[in-house]
């Protein structure tokens, strides 16, 4: 049931919400006459990279250059940029991608080419070695998920990995349902619950 529920609800996000994509492109071009959208290179299902689209969150200079992660208090981030951040709406493009099958509505955070992490010792390896990696991309990534929603922002991708494990274990349709009704609420809240770890997620540790 997983791909005809991703086919079914990326057909009728994109007719519902054709009305405020438009209102979104207006906005983020309002802000700075930058493009309103960027394209990125995303490693998918078994390591196969594919194009997503998004709507730009940053200042149009900051995406050149080298790639590196957003932080809380970013100022490459535009004021537009932060209300699409925290509601997810710059994700909404990506529904094209849902629908073509190279993402599921629910799966792990598509990850960057040849991103580097930091080890426990502070040490540079790259993300292909960080344990779980190869657990999570033999799934479909997600516009959301159990990491995306749960995992505190500034922990290790070791530990968001964890995460992306363990849906992998549990993956079923009311588990999809229940972190899409979650990332609803994100979106009309503007807010995150408070994250950590929940109680039926122990196996986390």
């Amino acid at each position: 049931m997983k791909r005809p529920l991703d086919v079914l609800l990326s057909i009728l996000g994109l007719a519902l919400l054709a009305p405020v994509c438009i209102l979104i492109a207006l906005a983020v071009w309002v802000e700075d006459r930058g493009p309103v959208f960027i394209r990125q290179v995303r490693v998918g299902q078994g390591g196969v990279p594919f194009s997503v689209l998004k709507f730009r969150t940053m200042y149009n200079h900051s995406h050149c250059g080298v790639h590196r992660q957003a932080t809380a208090n970013d100022s490459r981030i535009t004021r537009v940029g932060r209300v699409l951040r925290a509601t997810a709406l710059d994700e909404i493009p990506q529904l094209l991608n849902v629908l073509r099958g190279e993402m599921s509505f629910v799966g792990p955070r598509a990850l960057l080419p040849r991103e580097i992490e930091v080890d426990p010792r502070s040490r540079y390896r790259q993300i292909e070695e960080v344990p779980n990696y190869h657990v999570r991309i033999a799934v479909r990534p997600g516009l959301t998920g159990l990491a995306q929603i749960y995992a505190p922002r500034d922990i290790s991708r070791q530990k968001k990995f964890k995460y992306d494990a363990l849906y992998v274990r549990r993956m079923s349709l009311w588990l999809d349902l229940r972190l899409i009704l979650a990332s609803v609420f994100i979106s009309l809240a503007g807010r995150w619950p408070r994250r950590g770890r929940p109680l039926w997620q122990q196996q986390t540790r």
